[in-house]
């Protein structure tokens, strides 16, 4: 296995849909921006805020459920600090999604209330979600919109163009597809996204990337590994406790040789469906300097 992962990836789509953003952004009120809870930093687009300014923001961690609840906190105070509201979200229960809706409301209610007094209506607030491919965009649309609304797939790049979607509590919502930045600029940013399968994985070395992984949750995570895998102990480096993983899985091949390919499928999808615990593979301080 080669161990080097090299990923720069950016669809031609991507760069319009940028562009698109920023010329709808004057018909916004405010700006959700998705984030992923066990990878809150990774997820974001750091383009966002450039684009954005001092558009009012609501950050939303979504899939709340699969991620460390103590972490969680951390990246909401994290936000706390800098004025920003961080609404843990689980999108396919819907739990948490009415408080989006109240925030929102919140960060335009100083202007909805100027409106009054000036003896105009209310009118509807106009929001946009932003978000990486494969954050959970399209459900939480559905999901605010009570109804189907946008076609939806566990696969980067299934959301094309844009849309209005009329909300309760008299809300309307621009979709736009996700947006990923062109260069992965911090390895380990590359890294988080292709474990979440935020990335392809056909555009990966499979067996790198899983071995990686274990890696990471050897630091990170150690008895969520031992416990899912069934292990006393880990291995002396990340890839013999993928091959101890291989043996109790039964991934063998002929002359007892590991089906690294199988392993490195098993590791990651059972990470994705949360089988392997409820991890955040990063915190704030990992970020700062």
């Amino acid at each position: 296995m080669d161990d080097r992962m090299n990923i720069n990836w950016y669809p031609g789509h991507m760069k319009k849909t940028k562009e698109a953003l920023q010329k709808n952004l004057k018909l916004i009120d405010v700006v959700v921006e998705l984030l992923d809870s066990r990878i809150p930093f990774s997820s974001k687009n750091p383009d966002v805020d450039r684009i954005i300014k001092d558009k009012p923001k609501v950050v939303v961690l979504n899939k709340s459920d699969m991620a460390d609840p103590s972490k969680i906190k951390i990246w909401q105070d994290y936000y706390e600090s800098r004025g920003i509201k961080a609404i843990p979200v689980n999108t396919i229960s819907g739990k948490g999604v009415d408080k989006i809706i109240q925030e929102c409301r919140e960060a335009m209610r100083e202007k909805m209330e100027a409106l009054v007094k000036k003896g105009r209506k209310e009118r509807a607030i106009r929001l946009m979600i932003v978000g990486v491919p494969n954050v959970g965009k399209s459900t939480l649309i559905n999901k605010l919109a009570k109804r189907k609304s946008t076609q939806t797939g566990d696969r980067p790049g299934v959301t094309k163009g844009n849309q209005w979607v009329k909300l309760k509590g008299d809300l309307e919502l621009l979709d736009t597809p996700g947006i990923l930045w062109p260069r992965f600029e911090d390895e380990n940013v590359a890294m988080n996204l292709a474990f979440t399968r935020a990335i392809k994985d056909e555009i990966l070395d499979i067996e790198t990337l899983a071995l990686r992984f274990i890696e990471k949750l050897e630091d990170i995570y150690p008895d969520n590994l031992k416990e899912r895998y069934k292990l006393e102990e880990l291995g002396q480096t990340p890839l013999e406790t993928m091959e101890m993983i291989g043996v109790k899985r039964g991934c063998l091949m002929a002359r007892k040789e590991i089906d690294y390919t199988r392993v490195a499928k098993i590791v990651l999808n059972e990470f994705r469906d949360g089988k392997t615990g409820k991890m955040t593979l990063e915190v704030p301080s990992d970020f700062e300097k």
